[in-house]
């Protein structure tokens, strides 16, 4: 039975460039494009793909690691592929599965590169770490923290100066409490 094809493609960042995997939605029936972490598969259009996508239906996807950045979750959602009947297509590997499909290197292959996805991955995460953990050593790093703009800030001083609760302030400018709290203590440093 002949169906779709459905086109993944998807980048970790907004700031990210989906160009190169343009191929994989050339010619595609639907194209479901992301700009999502890959660190785990609660991403919003996969999983509507994975709803969306039926027996007979070909998913192409640009290679491996844009589909699943863990041998545990590549694995997962191959079942869940093959089980649907549904044909995955990886380009840049050049690997084809579908429920039929008994070729033991390419399953050997899409677990290799599984494995290679998911090192990758646990290489950047070390990475990160050890880079704030340096920029702590050297006293430069500090988390993001949530800031209120000045004009906002006046308002709700106001506010809270006229008695209003901390919490109900935070709430009606959409702010958390912790954020308030961090700004009314460093006003009453800069008093002090």
């Amino acid at each position: 039975m002949a169906g779709q094809t459905v086109a993944y493609l998807r980048v970790s960042t907004a700031e990210q460039n989906i160009d190169r995997q343009a191929a994989a939605a050339e010619g595609a029936d639907k194209v479901f494009e992301e700009k999502i972490s890959g660190k785990n598969t609660a991403r919003p259009l996969l999983q509507e793909m994975i709803a969306y996508v039926r027996e007979g239906d070909t998913v192409r996807v640009h290679s491996i690691d844009r589909l699943a950045r863990s041998l545990t979750d590549l694995g997962a959602l191959m079942d869940q592929f093959m089980k649907k009947g549904v044909t995955v297509m990886f380009l840049k590997e050049n690997l084809t599965f579908n429920a039929s499909s008994t070729d033991p290197i390419a399953k050997f292959q899409l677990h290799i590169m599984g494995a290679f996805a998911e090192f990758e991955r646990e290489i950047i995460r070390s990475r990160q770490a050890e880079g704030i953990a340096k920029a702590k050593e050297r006293g430069v790093y500090a988390k993001r923290s949530e800031t209120i703009p000045n004009s906002t800030w006046l308002q709700m001083k106001g506010e809270l100066d006229a008695g209003k609760p901390l919490a109900a302030v935070a709430k009606v400018y959409g702010f958390k409490r912790a954020t308030v709290y961090r700004y009314r203590d460093m006003v009453d440093t800069e008093v002090s």
